[in-house]
Protein backbone atom coordinates (compact mmCIF):
# COMPACT_ATOMS: atom_id res chain seq x y z
CA UNK A 1 0.00 0.00 0.00
CA UNK A 2 1.40 3.39 -1.02
CA UNK A 3 1.76 5.91 1.81
CA UNK A 4 -0.88 8.63 1.67
CA UNK A 5 1.65 11.45 1.19
CA UNK A 6 2.73 9.90 -2.13
CA UNK A 7 -0.79 10.47 -3.50
CA UNK A 8 -0.29 14.20 -3.03
CA UNK A 9 2.82 14.01 -5.21
CA UNK A 10 0.91 12.08 -7.86
CA UNK A 11 -1.87 14.68 -7.72
CA UNK A 12 0.67 17.40 -8.46
CA UNK A 13 2.09 15.44 -11.42
CA UNK A 14 -1.43 14.85 -12.76
CA UNK A 15 -2.31 18.53 -12.39
CA UNK A 16 0.71 19.54 -14.44
CA UNK A 17 0.09 16.92 -17.12
CA UNK A 18 -3.51 18.10 -17.63
CA UNK A 19 -2.29 21.72 -17.65
CA UNK A 20 -4.25 22.72 -14.56
CA UNK A 21 -3.73 26.22 -13.17
CA UNK A 22 -2.94 24.74 -9.73
CA UNK A 23 0.05 26.48 -8.18
CA UNK A 24 1.47 26.93 -4.69
CA UNK A 25 2.77 30.42 -3.88
CA UNK A 26 6.58 30.57 -4.03
CA UNK A 27 6.72 31.97 -0.49
CA UNK A 28 4.72 28.98 0.78
CA UNK A 29 7.10 26.55 -0.96
CA UNK A 30 10.08 28.21 0.75
CA UNK A 31 8.30 28.15 4.10
CA UNK A 32 7.44 24.47 3.78
CA UNK A 33 11.02 23.54 2.86
CA UNK A 34 12.40 25.46 5.86
CA UNK A 35 9.86 23.78 8.13
CA UNK A 36 10.69 20.26 6.92
CA UNK A 37 14.45 20.73 7.26
CA UNK A 38 14.12 22.15 10.77
CA UNK A 39 11.59 19.55 11.88
CA UNK A 40 13.71 16.63 10.67
CA UNK A 41 16.77 18.12 12.35
CA UNK A 42 14.93 18.76 15.61
CA UNK A 43 13.53 15.24 15.84
CA UNK A 44 16.96 13.77 15.18
CA UNK A 45 18.57 16.12 17.70
CA UNK A 46 16.11 15.19 20.45
CA UNK A 47 17.04 11.54 20.06
CA UNK A 48 20.70 12.45 19.73
CA UNK A 49 20.55 14.03 23.20
CA UNK A 50 19.83 10.57 24.62
CA UNK A 51 22.92 8.87 23.17
CA UNK A 52 26.72 9.06 23.57
CA UNK A 53 28.18 10.85 20.56
CA UNK A 54 31.33 8.68 20.48
CA UNK A 55 29.23 5.61 19.71
CA UNK A 56 27.90 7.30 16.55
CA UNK A 57 31.34 8.09 15.07
CA UNK A 58 31.52 4.91 12.91
CA UNK A 59 28.11 5.70 11.40
CA UNK A 60 29.05 9.31 10.69
CA UNK A 61 32.33 8.33 9.00
CA UNK A 62 30.69 5.55 6.97
CA UNK A 63 27.91 7.87 5.76
CA UNK A 64 30.39 10.56 4.76
CA UNK A 65 32.55 8.02 2.93
CA UNK A 66 29.52 6.60 1.11
CA UNK A 67 28.46 10.03 -0.11
CA UNK A 68 32.00 10.88 -1.22
CA UNK A 69 32.61 7.61 -3.09
CA UNK A 70 29.33 7.47 -5.03
CA UNK A 71 30.26 10.23 -7.54
CA UNK A 72 33.66 8.65 -8.27
CA UNK A 73 32.02 5.28 -8.99
CA UNK A 74 29.27 6.79 -11.14
CA UNK A 75 31.46 9.21 -13.10
CA UNK A 76 33.10 6.79 -15.59
CA UNK A 77 29.76 5.06 -16.18
CA UNK A 78 28.03 8.35 -16.91
CA UNK A 79 30.91 9.46 -19.15
CA UNK A 80 30.45 6.24 -21.10
CA UNK A 81 27.01 7.58 -22.05
CA UNK A 82 28.76 10.37 -23.97
CA UNK A 83 28.06 13.17 -21.54
CA UNK A 84 30.74 15.87 -21.26
CA UNK A 85 33.08 15.83 -18.29
CA UNK A 86 31.49 18.81 -16.55
CA UNK A 87 27.93 17.60 -17.18
CA UNK A 88 28.82 14.15 -15.86
CA UNK A 89 30.53 15.62 -12.78
CA UNK A 90 27.58 17.87 -11.96
CA UNK A 91 25.14 15.00 -12.46
CA UNK A 92 26.97 12.54 -10.20
CA UNK A 93 27.31 15.23 -7.53
CA UNK A 94 23.51 15.28 -7.32
CA UNK A 95 23.52 11.53 -6.67
CA UNK A 96 26.36 11.71 -4.16
CA UNK A 97 24.35 14.19 -2.14
CA UNK A 98 20.94 13.30 -0.70
CA UNK A 99 17.26 14.25 -0.79
CA UNK A 100 15.85 15.16 2.59
CA UNK A 101 12.26 14.88 1.30
CA UNK A 102 12.86 11.34 0.04
CA UNK A 103 14.22 10.58 3.52
CA UNK A 104 11.06 12.02 5.10
CA UNK A 105 8.82 9.91 2.85
CA UNK A 106 10.83 6.82 3.80
CA UNK A 107 10.38 7.66 7.48
CA UNK A 108 6.63 7.93 6.94
CA UNK A 109 6.59 4.57 5.13
CA UNK A 110 8.50 2.88 7.97
CA UNK A 111 6.18 4.39 10.57
CA UNK A 112 3.12 3.13 8.67
CA UNK A 113 4.60 -0.37 8.63
CA UNK A 114 5.52 -0.17 12.31
CA UNK A 115 9.19 -0.75 11.47
CA UNK A 116 11.57 0.84 13.97
CA UNK A 117 14.77 2.62 12.95
CA UNK A 118 17.59 4.50 14.65
CA UNK A 119 16.10 7.64 16.16
CA UNK A 120 19.17 9.73 15.28
CA UNK A 121 18.88 8.91 11.55
CA UNK A 122 18.54 12.61 10.68
CA UNK A 123 22.24 12.88 11.51
CA UNK A 124 22.99 10.69 8.49
CA UNK A 125 21.17 13.14 6.22
CA UNK A 126 23.16 16.07 7.55
CA UNK A 127 26.59 14.45 7.15
CA UNK A 128 25.85 13.00 3.68
CA UNK A 129 24.80 16.31 2.14
CA UNK A 130 28.22 17.85 1.49
CA UNK A 131 30.73 15.02 0.69
CA UNK A 132 29.06 14.12 -2.61
CA UNK A 133 29.06 17.77 -3.68
CA UNK A 134 32.76 18.09 -2.90
CA UNK A 135 33.50 14.92 -4.87
CA UNK A 136 31.50 16.23 -7.84
CA UNK A 137 33.38 19.52 -7.79
CA UNK A 138 36.73 17.69 -7.71
CA UNK A 139 35.66 15.64 -10.72
CA UNK A 140 34.56 18.79 -12.55
CA UNK A 141 37.88 20.50 -11.82
CA UNK A 142 39.69 17.40 -13.06
CA UNK A 143 37.70 17.43 -16.31
CA UNK A 144 38.63 21.11 -16.81
CA UNK A 145 42.30 20.64 -15.95
CA UNK A 146 43.67 23.19 -18.42
CA UNK A 147 44.58 25.79 -15.82
CA UNK A 148 42.03 28.30 -17.02
CA UNK A 149 39.29 27.58 -14.50
CA UNK A 150 39.96 28.21 -10.83
CA UNK A 151 37.73 27.43 -7.90
CA UNK A 152 37.35 29.67 -4.88
CA UNK A 153 37.35 26.76 -2.45
CA UNK A 154 36.91 28.93 0.62
CA UNK A 155 33.80 30.62 -0.74
CA UNK A 156 32.48 27.40 -2.15
CA UNK A 157 32.87 25.47 1.11
CA UNK A 158 31.10 28.31 2.90
CA UNK A 159 28.17 28.07 0.49
CA UNK A 160 28.01 24.27 0.76
CA UNK A 161 28.38 23.96 4.52
CA UNK A 162 26.34 27.04 5.42
CA UNK A 163 23.75 26.81 2.67
CA UNK A 164 20.09 26.63 3.65
CA UNK A 165 19.65 22.87 3.73
CA UNK A 166 22.80 21.95 5.69
CA UNK A 167 22.47 24.92 8.05
CA UNK A 168 18.83 24.17 8.92
CA UNK A 169 19.44 20.44 9.35
CA UNK A 170 22.52 20.94 11.52
CA UNK A 171 20.87 23.81 13.38
CA UNK A 172 17.82 21.69 14.14
CA UNK A 173 20.02 18.80 15.27
CA UNK A 174 22.00 21.07 17.58
CA UNK A 175 18.89 22.71 19.06
CA UNK A 176 17.23 19.34 19.63
CA UNK A 177 20.40 17.84 21.11
CA UNK A 178 20.95 20.75 23.51
CA UNK A 179 17.31 21.32 24.52
CA UNK A 180 16.39 17.65 24.67
CA UNK A 181 12.87 16.23 24.83
CA UNK A 182 11.80 18.35 27.80
CA UNK A 183 13.14 21.58 26.34
CA UNK A 184 11.45 21.10 22.97
CA UNK A 185 8.10 19.99 24.42
CA UNK A 186 6.53 23.49 24.05
CA UNK A 187 7.09 23.43 20.26
CA UNK A 188 6.07 19.80 19.74
CA UNK A 189 2.64 20.86 18.51
CA UNK A 190 4.31 22.90 15.74
CA UNK A 191 7.29 20.79 14.65
CA UNK A 192 6.24 17.20 15.38
CA UNK A 193 2.49 16.68 15.21
CA UNK A 194 1.77 18.48 11.87
CA UNK A 195 4.86 17.07 10.13
CA UNK A 196 3.12 14.60 7.84
CA UNK A 197 0.50 17.13 6.73
CA UNK A 198 3.20 19.66 5.84
CA UNK A 199 5.12 16.93 3.99
CA UNK A 200 1.98 16.17 1.96
CA UNK A 201 1.67 19.82 0.89
CA UNK A 202 5.36 19.97 -0.03
CA UNK A 203 5.01 16.82 -2.13
CA UNK A 204 2.05 18.37 -3.94
CA UNK A 205 4.33 21.21 -5.04
CA UNK A 206 7.14 18.82 -5.97
CA UNK A 207 4.63 16.86 -8.06
CA UNK A 208 3.87 20.03 -9.99
CA UNK A 209 7.59 20.68 -10.52
CA UNK A 210 8.42 17.09 -11.47
CA UNK A 211 5.46 16.93 -13.83
CA UNK A 212 6.84 19.95 -15.66
CA UNK A 213 10.21 18.19 -16.03
CA UNK A 214 8.84 15.06 -17.70
CA UNK A 215 8.77 16.72 -21.12
CA UNK A 216 12.49 17.42 -20.87
CA UNK A 217 13.36 13.72 -20.70
CA UNK A 218 12.88 13.48 -24.47
CA UNK A 219 15.17 16.47 -24.94
CA UNK A 220 18.13 14.80 -23.21
CA UNK A 221 17.60 11.35 -24.70
CA UNK A 222 17.71 7.87 -23.20
CA UNK A 223 20.91 8.46 -21.18
CA UNK A 224 19.19 10.60 -18.57
CA UNK A 225 16.33 8.09 -18.32
CA UNK A 226 18.73 5.19 -17.78
CA UNK A 227 20.68 7.09 -15.12
CA UNK A 228 17.56 8.28 -13.33
CA UNK A 229 16.00 4.80 -13.15
CA UNK A 230 18.98 2.43 -12.88
CA UNK A 231 21.24 4.36 -10.49
CA UNK A 232 18.81 4.43 -7.50
CA UNK A 233 18.35 0.66 -6.99
CA UNK A 234 22.06 -0.01 -7.56
CA UNK A 235 23.07 2.68 -5.08
CA UNK A 236 20.42 1.40 -2.65
CA UNK A 237 22.25 -1.94 -2.52
CA UNK A 238 25.45 -0.10 -1.57
CA UNK A 239 23.57 1.83 1.12
CA UNK A 240 21.90 -1.30 2.48
CA UNK A 241 25.23 -3.14 2.56
CA UNK A 242 26.75 -0.25 4.50
CA UNK A 243 23.85 -0.28 6.95
CA UNK A 244 24.19 -4.03 7.41
CA UNK A 245 27.96 -3.73 7.99
CA UNK A 246 27.30 -1.05 10.62
CA UNK A 247 24.82 -3.32 12.39
CA UNK A 248 21.86 -1.00 11.84
CA UNK A 249 18.29 -2.13 12.40
CA UNK A 250 16.18 -3.21 9.43
CA UNK A 251 14.49 0.20 9.41
CA UNK A 252 17.82 1.99 9.67
CA UNK A 253 19.25 -0.08 6.84
CA UNK A 254 16.21 0.84 4.70
CA UNK A 255 16.74 4.53 5.46
CA UNK A 256 20.43 4.40 4.58
CA UNK A 257 19.59 2.53 1.36
CA UNK A 258 17.05 5.25 0.56
CA UNK A 259 19.57 8.02 1.20
CA UNK A 260 22.16 6.33 -1.02
CA UNK A 261 19.54 5.94 -3.76
CA UNK A 262 18.30 9.53 -3.54
CA UNK A 263 19.51 12.56 -5.48
CA UNK A 264 19.71 16.13 -4.23
CA UNK A 265 17.66 18.79 -6.00
CA UNK A 266 18.02 21.59 -3.43
CA UNK A 267 21.64 21.84 -2.27
CA UNK A 268 23.31 20.27 -5.31
CA UNK A 269 21.93 22.60 -8.03
CA UNK A 270 23.02 25.63 -6.01
CA UNK A 271 26.52 24.27 -5.35
CA UNK A 272 27.03 23.19 -8.97
CA UNK A 273 25.82 26.50 -10.31
CA UNK A 274 28.49 28.24 -8.24
CA UNK A 275 31.32 25.76 -8.80
CA UNK A 276 30.61 24.49 -12.32
CA UNK A 277 28.69 27.16 -14.24
CA UNK A 278 29.66 25.43 -17.50
CA UNK A 279 27.52 22.37 -16.67
CA UNK A 280 24.01 21.92 -18.02
CA UNK A 281 21.94 22.45 -14.87
CA UNK A 282 18.70 21.37 -16.58
CA UNK A 283 20.16 17.92 -17.29
CA UNK A 284 20.98 17.23 -13.63
CA UNK A 285 17.72 18.56 -12.20
CA UNK A 286 15.69 16.62 -14.78
CA UNK A 287 17.40 13.37 -13.76
CA UNK A 288 17.25 14.08 -10.02
CA UNK A 289 13.80 15.61 -9.68
CA UNK A 290 12.01 14.57 -12.86
CA UNK A 291 12.99 10.89 -12.84
CA UNK A 292 14.76 9.65 -9.70
CA UNK A 293 12.58 11.41 -7.13
CA UNK A 294 9.26 10.07 -8.50
CA UNK A 295 10.77 6.60 -8.94
CA UNK A 296 12.02 6.54 -5.36
CA UNK A 297 8.87 7.67 -3.59
CA UNK A 298 6.45 5.59 -5.66
CA UNK A 299 8.43 2.41 -6.38
CA UNK A 300 11.87 2.63 -4.80
CA UNK A 301 11.17 3.03 -1.08
CA UNK A 302 9.02 -0.13 -0.82
CA UNK A 303 11.78 -1.99 -2.67
CA UNK A 304 14.46 -0.64 -0.34
CA UNK A 305 12.47 -1.74 2.70
CA UNK A 306 12.30 -5.26 1.26
CA UNK A 307 16.01 -5.06 0.47
CA UNK A 308 16.71 -4.20 4.10
CA UNK A 309 14.68 -7.21 5.19
CA UNK A 310 16.81 -9.41 2.94
CA UNK A 311 20.04 -8.02 4.38
CA UNK A 312 18.60 -8.59 7.86
CA UNK A 313 18.38 -12.31 7.10
CA UNK A 314 22.13 -12.55 6.35
CA UNK A 315 23.84 -14.33 9.17
CA UNK A 316 20.58 -14.89 11.06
Amino acid sequence: MIDVVVFFFLLGVFARLVKSDLRLPEALYETLSIYLLLAIGLKGGIELSKQPLAALAPQVLACMALGFVIPFVMYPLVRAMRLSGVDAAALVAHYGSVSVVTFAVAQAALAREGLAYESHAALWVAVMEAPGLIAGILLARWSLRDGRTRTNWGGLMHDVLFGKSVLLLMGGLLIGAVAGEAGTAPIKAVFVDPFKGVLALFLLELGLVAGGRLAEVRRFGPAVLVIGLVAPPVLAVAGAATGWALGLSTGGTALLATLAASASYIAAPTAMRIAVPQANAALSITAALGITFPFNIVIGIPLYIQLAHQFGKIGS
